[in-house]
């Protein structure tokens, strides 16, 4: 049986903080965020608490290549049924070195990768963009026939109006640093 190592945990007191206790992973280590105030027990408490609510959302967040592709495979039955020769992806992954696009097609190999970013995005964004892929498939470029597959999905209009909330959200962050 293999052992679990715990991660380095980085506990930050603040004065500013009241009541909220918070954690997020900083590469390999765990920063918990706690008021001041508390005791070392209470510390320890929401230690282990806020550990395993992240280790719980991280494991729903742990989806893989397969389910990608049964998705995509589900969202062309039903969208680009029509299609079903042309759209038929040899792969679809999640990858971790697009930071400036939520997706990618190759045409010429049928590869589909789809950023990691949005694996924390409602289903219907994470369709939407998977959709958007799928169409380059039939038709490469972003003319008005591609449009008129991707428009196929009712929440397409809401999906890129999604994204595009989160780009400039996160453009607004640069700024702001």
């Amino acid at each position: 049986m293999a052992r679990v190592r715990k991660p380095v945990v980085e506990v930050r007191r603040s004065q500013r903080r009241r009541r909220t206790v918070s954690a997020y992973r900083d590469g390999e280590r765990v920063v918990v965020l706690i008021p001041d105030r508390f005791s070392r027990a209470e510390e320890t408490e929401w230690v282990e608490r806020m550990l395993a609510r992240l280790a719980t959302r991280e494991e729903r967040l742990r989806h893989t290549d397969a389910e990608l592709l049964a998705r995509a495979r589900r969202l062309t039955a039903r969208y680009y049924a029509d299609y079903v020769d042309l759209v038929a992806p040899a792969s679809v992954r999640w990858v971790t070195n697009q930071n400036g696009r939520w997706g990618s097609c190759t045409p010429d190999d049928a590869s589909i990768r789809i950023s990691h970013r949005i694996q924390e995005m409602p289903d219907w964004v994470v369709d939407y963009v998977l959709l958007h892929e799928l169409a380059h498939l039939i038709v490469p470029s972003h003319n008005a026939r591609f449009w008129e597959l991707v428009n196929r999905f009712p929440k397409a209009e809401r999906a890129r109006g999604y994204l595009e909330g989160v780009s400039a959200a996160g453009s607004a962050m640069v700024l702001a640093e």
